[in-house]
């Protein structure tokens, strides 16, 4: 009887509830809130709330596992963890002493992590809308520009979680730093982020991208002509359409089987299956909010400086069709043309693979 059921914790805009259990006297959910974790810990009668959760900082928590057997009354429980300084780890917390262990199932690290830090920070972006991002770098950073990586996504509720990259260490060890911009599109603090930044709320995604960069750079963490971008896929469009519009504030691109096309996309064999999160040309307001961003149709004025633009697609690509970046690269060309040599246009097209899962080993470079 569903009349029966009653709210034990609430829903909140800040907050994505990923997962819960319940165990003899507590509820633990863990909430998503802006891209790492977060476990909280509640009466399972009441719902108040109980002691704090001790989340490993910048980490992502998943795999709740209650221990009814446990010698604390049943109320310990296992969890795994991951950051971008730390592999996948199951740990034990205990609810006597509220303190977390690690067991003997973890990952290890193939490279020291211990002089990197993952620093949460935020910028503002067109709307007033706060956006979350997590700085990547060598403990002591921060004094000076420094070559930048800034990554999103965007798109479809995917939330761009804290992950570890052994190979990340490399980029870092160079003086480098990476960035995670959790921009609307994802669902970093649940479904009312993602609506934000789909249909006609798409250029929420490409406002708050630019407004990550252009806090990198007024922060003195990196510089124009040192900050780098990527995006795969949906985070392809994202750079096609933040390039198209502030090419200035980018020194370089790296675009992955990327949407260039918006008008078309739909008429592509997967293409319907993108109407619910882009809209359709059919749709006279959608129209309009595609044709805006599209970035084909947007390329910027002649004689316009632009960021070296690396495109790259797969001839099987069953999701995004090759000719997209093919037709972007077309148009760019006579713009490219005009830059120095400094700044290229570059089109990788693999004929043996596709949108990037299952990609054979000899393909990852």
């Amino acid at each position: 009887n569903l009349q029966l059921l009653r709210v034990v914790v609430a829903e909140s805009p800040k907050a994505a509830i990923e997962d819960f259990i319940v165990t003899k006297i507590r509820l633990y959910v863990s909430c998503l809130i802006g891209g790492p974790s977060q476990v909280l810990i509640f009466d399972a009668e009441t719902g108040s709330p109980l002691q704090a959760f001790p989340t490993p900082e910048a980490h992502v928590v998943f795999g709740l596992i209650p221990l009814p057997e446990s010698s604390e009354g049943g109320d310990d429980i296992y969890f795994a963890s991951m950051g971008y300084t730390a592999p996948r780890a199951l740990q034990r917390y205990c609810a006597a002493t509220g303190k977390v262990s690690r067991t003997a199932l973890v990952q290890e690290s193939p490279v020291d992590m211990s002089d990197v830090e993952a620093v949460a920070v935020f910028s503002t972006s067109k709307d007033g809308t706060q956006v979350p991002m997590t700085i990547v770098r060598k403990k002591g950073g921060g004094t000076s520009p420094c070559p930048c990586v800034l990554y999103a996504y965007g798109g479809y509720g995917i939330s761009m979680v804290p992950a570890f990259r052994a190979s990340l260490k490399v980029w870092l060890d160079l003086g480098g730093i990476y960035v995670v911009a959790n921009i609307r599109g994802g669902a970093e603090y649940g479904e009312h982020w993602h609506l934000n930044g789909n249909l006609t709320k798409k250029q929420n995604c490409f406002d708050d991208f630019i407004a990550c960069a252009q806090q990198l750079v007024s922060g003195g963490h990196t510089s124009r002509e040192l900050l780098a971008i990527q995006g795969g896929s949906n985070g392809g469009l994202l750079m096609g359409a933040v390039m198209t519009q502030r090419p200035e504030l980018f020194r370089a691109v790296v675009a992955q089987v990327g949407i260039f096309d918006c008008l078309r996309t739909e008429l592509e064999p997967n293409g319907v299956f993108n109407i619910p999160e882009f809209g359709t040309v059919k749709d006279e307001a959608q129209y309009r909010a595609l044709r805006a961003y599209s970035p084909y149709h947007n390329l910027p004025a002649p004689g316009v400086p632009l960021p070296s633009l690396l495109l790259t697609t797969g001839e099987n690509d069953g999701r995004v069709a090759s000719w997209q970046s093919k037709k972007f690269a077309a148009a760019l060309q006579p713009l490219f043309a005009a830059l120095p040599a400094e700044r290229p246009l570059v089109l990788r097209v693999s004929y043996d693979t596709g949108h990037g899962m299952g990609t054979p080993l000899l393909k990852h470079d």
